[in-house]
């Protein structure tokens, strides 16, 4: 008589955390290769910052210094994710055209692990455009003032919201037919939630139309909640919302990514 034991879920979740880790060093040595998007997140948002603290700082905020303190973060929640992160689903959907998902599956690996391997891979990509982000704004005369465990719970919020958001992306890539498409839907998807927030301006001077969405839009509870952590002000409820919002966001599409990434025959 044979007598079956259940495979333990430790050792389990231990290696597909560790086949995820092996994944996100190809995702990075090709980031080395093609440095490109990796670049574009750090370039866009830190052109952003420069070109809407020459038009808007002196209108907004009467002084370039002042509008810096408050634009900031959320140029930072910009970098941390919200630039660079369709280049996750593009990734993800050449790997699927190209037949090198085909070749992951032949490999005693979850299924779970090419898609989380190439989200932690954006962690690090995030952190160090949050670094050289904040570099930037220092030179530009932005200072701290909530100290320095407010600024790193204000940039680990900002990285949080971008790994949990980038799992849209993951969905959009395995979904859609093409790189371009994810370009495409991705630029069209979250282009509202970048300008359609509190980052140019604070919601109460905004039209409207356009307050009545930046007020439900999870990007501004995200800046606002680095804006005050930052600023030394108080969150007012900013933290708590930005953590439902990211819970919510990796509940509802990592779920939904490993299910159709799993369907791809």
């Amino acid at each position: 008589m044979t007598t079956t034991f259940p495979q333990a879920t430790g050792p389990r979740r231990l290696a597909v955390l560790r086949h995820s880790a092996v994944l996100a060093r190809r995702s990075l040595a090709k980031t080395t290769r093609n440095p490109g998007p990796a670049v574009n997140g750090i370039v866009t948002p830190a052109l952003f910052m420069v070109l809407f603290l020459s038009l808007f700082g002196r209108p907004v905020a009467g002084t370039t210094a002042g509008y810096l303190q408050y634009l900031f973060p959320g140029i930072l929640v910009m970098g941390a994710g919200l630039a660079g992160m369709i280049s996750t689903g593009s990734a993800i959907n050449l790997d699927l055209r190209n037949g090198v998902t085909d070749r992951f599956r032949s490999l005693p690996i979850s299924r779970t692990a090419p898609l989380l391997g190439s989200v932690m891979a954006d962690i690090l990509r995030y952190t160090v455009a949050v670094a050289v982000l904040f570099g930037l704004g220092a030179l530009l005369g932005f200072r701290v003032r909530g100290g320095v465990p407010d600024a790193l719970g204000a940039a680990g919020l900002a990285i949080l919201f971008g790994f949990c958001l980038s799992w849209v992306t993951v969905y959009i890539g395995v979904l859609v037919r093409s790189a371009d498409a994810v370009l495409a839907v991705g630029f069209v998807a979250f282009l509202p939630l970048q300008l359609g927030s509190s980052l140019a301006a604070p919601v109460e001077t905004l039209p409207g139309w356009l307050r009545a969405w930046a007020d439900v839009n999870p990007v501004t509870h995200v800046m606002d909640a680095c804006r005050a952590l930052l600023n030394g002000t108080a969150p007012a409820g900013s933290v708590g919302l930005t953590l439902l919002w990211s819970a919510a966001l990796f509940a509802v599409f990592c779920p939904l990514a490993v299910r159709a990434y799993g369907r791809q025959e």
